[in-house]
């Protein structure tokens, strides 16, 4: 009987051999093999919806598949739709796949409608984002003050879980008191118990974004547009440690020194201490917005 070879001609170990040391099927080896592959084109995919994206908030899973496909992209709308889902990015247009509450969860009305905030401290609002990084990506949450725009708190995390978001309130108001009204999309982390409770304690009212109606959350999506656009797409950060640091000076920069024109040219940080910025906002002004007409995918070709 033929002895079998252990060692490979360039002196390595066989993967068969190396499965049987370890106890492992083959299969697991060159599936991981292949998922890394795959990990890869999705991330490539990850940074073009997100960019898209930030650009055109209004697009959903369709639009999105039109444009990729656009690119080059041979990927049909499941794929682009597992991706976005697990970026947390849902299109902003009215419609029924949009992002839902986990069914067990109690949802909030919203109650921002046609109110007047005239005031710091008055209402809040939090959303998380995806940010890409050089080889994975990680989420952000953040919590502004919606008469000032003034960034409160704000965490990070690699999992897209309930904990950094809790966290991310409670050293809101810890640093900052506590809003009369805090507002939400209807995302599982933000419609659990344990995130309400902490609201519930506070004596804080719970409001929570209609369902398929991003644009009750205008500020701070337009928060996360700026951010992408004015540092993250233009430093491409590398890891965690990088994305930290880097989004801590932009926090700081867009707080006390990057004008608002909608604040009198005034930055969030002074608003916030004075609570002067030339007038209250009505929060629900962008309700009757139509939305966008469907693309084609011939249109995009022309």
């Amino acid at each position: 009987m033929k002895r079998r070879s252990w060692i490979k001609s360039d002196q390595q170990l066989a993967v068969v051999h190396q499965c049987e040391l370890v106890g492992i099927c083959r299969s697991t080896v060159y599936a991981s093999r292949k998922s890394l592959k795959v990990n890869e084109t999705d991330l490539l995919l990850c940074r073009l919806i997100d960019e898209e994206y930030t650009r055109h908030p209004f697009y959903g899973s369709r639009r999105m598949t039109v444009f990729l496909r656009c690119r080059g992209h041979q990927v049909n709308r499941k794929r682009v739709q597992r991706l976005m889902r697990s970026m947390g990015l849902a299109g902003m247009a009215p419609g029924p796949h949009t992002s839902q509450a986990h069914p067990q969860h109690k949802v909030y009305p919203y109650l921002l409608r046609g109110l007047a905030v005239s005031r710091p401290n008055q209402v809040w609002s939090t959303d998380v984002t995806y940010i890409r990084l050089a080889h994975g990506f990680v989420y952000l949450v953040a919590i502004i003050d919606w008469y000032s725009r003034k960034v409160l708190s704000w965490q990070l995390s690699n999992t897209l879980d309930t904990a950094f978001c809790i966290d991310c309130l409670e050293d809101s108001l810890v640093s900052h008191g506590r809003p009369d009204i805090f507002n939400s999309d209807q995302g599982v982390q933000f419609t659990c118990s344990a995130f309400t409770d902490v609201l519930k304690r506070e004596g804080i009212r719970i409001s929570m974004d209609g369902r398929g109606r991003a644009l009750d959350n205008i500020f701070i999506e337009r928060l996360w547009r700026s951010l992408k656009h004015e540092d993250i797409y233009i430093k491409d950060y590398v890891n965690m440690e990088e994305l930290r640091l880097g989004l801590t000076k932009y926090f700081t920069f867009y707080n006390q020194e990057r004008p608002h024109q909608t604040l009198a040219n005034l930055t969030p940080d002074r608003v916030y201490r004075t609570g002067k910025d030339g007038g209250a906002k009505i929060v629900d002004r962008f309700s009757n917005k139509e939305a966008e007409p469907r693309t084609s995918e011939a249109e995009c070709i022309a």
